[in-house]
């Protein structure tokens, strides 16, 4: 008979990390909009909009393609010069950073 208290343990588990990854993600994304808003000259409280607006477009469908098909229409609106491997580079990085942030907050 499968043991009920460590299967409840490997439930709670899988879902926090699935938690602390949709955060990851969606903090990711925060960032990138802070990067792409500071490139096209944007202020502060402008930046902050951008910004929850690329969370926002990851909600379209599962993956990055929606983040993506966001910010390349949005940087070909003002003429930045940033390929589409920037910015999928940019996001490797970014969700590094944006694990790392949340992992010192928990602490």
């Amino acid at each position: 008979m499968p043991n009920k208290k460590l299967s409840t343990t490997h439930e709670v588990n899988h879902a926090l990390m699935t938690e602390l990854e949709f955060k990851a993600v969606a903090r990711r994304n925060k960032l990138l909009g802070y990067w792409l808003g500071d490139m096209m000259g944007l202020d502060e409280a402008a930046a902050e909009d951008y910004a929850i607006q690329v969370v926002y477009s990851d909600l379209e469908e599962p993956g990055d393609e929606d983040v993506i098909r966001k910010v390349m229409a949005d940087i070909g609106e003002n003429n930045l010069d940033v390929s589409e491997e920037n910015i999928r580079q940019e996001l490797d990085h970014l969700i590094r950073v944006a694990r790392g942030q949340i992992e010192d907050e928990s602490q």
